[in-house]
């Protein structure tokens, strides 16, 4: 299929990140990886899951919750999108939740302006046990109720944008009631050990029966508490071919969102005009 387009298109900028287990660090580096992204032209920034934060222990983000619309994480992202002009995906931050020993796990979505465009928070809270590995994070996280998706425009061009956060992947109706995006992110901190197991192979699918773009932002690396993320940050086209990706360690995976791209793939094979169920 042809690859080539006259229309408008958007860069868009995964940031991988190796993160520490104090705030100050990440802050820092995520700034400079923000800042190369938007020096290479994107004009959609997105930062991996816990971003700011991989503590010792679980319950290290209740101490750095902050209340929805205020605190210096949610400051630190809105002057980071206003400074460079960008969309800025804010991985993942602690917020208030119902419950005083858990927090939200919500993904924060700024304009070029500094507004906040969108919020979601992480509805499939992950756990897993094998060899001695062991995760539970409904220990520490309140799950989100509702799908998120928002409209973003730059010139002439919108798209249709779903938000979804690691272990959300793994569950194709939550991109189903996205009602067809033309880019789903997916900031992540997936384990080594399911990440070489299942990490591509999700994406991909995810792309393919959407029939479009998935930029995945992720942690990569052995991490301060020892916990080791899988990384492979990438961007995929909606045919399902990985335009870009970063096996590990910090940096940024660049590459173009074309909704001509999107057409081509949707009128060629219009998967979605036929389905009977759901």
């Amino acid at each position: 299929m042809s690859q080539n387009s006259t229309g408008p298109t958007l860069r868009v900028a995964a940031i991988q990140m190796v993160s520490h287990a104090a705030i100050e660090p990440n802050l820092k580096e995520a700034a400079e990886l923000i800042a190369a992204a938007a020096s290479e032209g994107a004009q959609l920034v997105a930062l991996p899951e816990y971003f700011c934060l991989m503590g010792m222990h679980d319950t290290d983000k209740l101490s750095v919750r902050e209340e929805d619309g205020r605190g210096p994480l949610q400051q630190f992202l809105a002057a980071q999108a206003a400074s460079h002009r960008i969309w800025l995906v804010g991985g993942t931050i602690p917020l208030v939740s119902p419950a005083s020993d858990r927090v939200l796990n919500s993904v924060l979505v700024y304009d070029p302006h500094g507004d906040r465009a969108a919020r979601y928070d992480k509805i499939h809270l992950f756990s897993f046990q094998r060899d001695g590995e062991s995760y539970d994070e409904a220990r520490t996280i309140w799950p989100g109720q509702l799908p998120c998706t928002f409209e973003l425009s730059h010139g002439p061009l919108r798209l249709h944008v779903g938000l979804s956060v690691c272990y959300d992947l793994r569950f194709p109706e939550l991109y189903r009631a996205m009602r067809s995006p033309d880019l789903i992110l997916v900031p992540s901190a997936f384990t080594a050990t399911t990440g070489r197991a299942h990490w591509e192979t999700l994406l991909r699918a995810r792309a393919v029966e959407n029939l479009c773009y998935v930029l995945a932002p992720a942690q990569g690396g052995r991490h301060e508490n020892g916990r080791r993320t899988y990384g492979h940050s990438m961007l995929i086209d909606p045919w399902g071919t990985v335009v870009a990706q970063r096996e590990e360690g910090l940096g940024v995976v660049a590459g173009e969102v074309d909704p001509a791209r999107i057409l081509e793939c949707r009128r060629s094979l219009p998967a979605l005009s036929h389905r009977v169920l759901g």
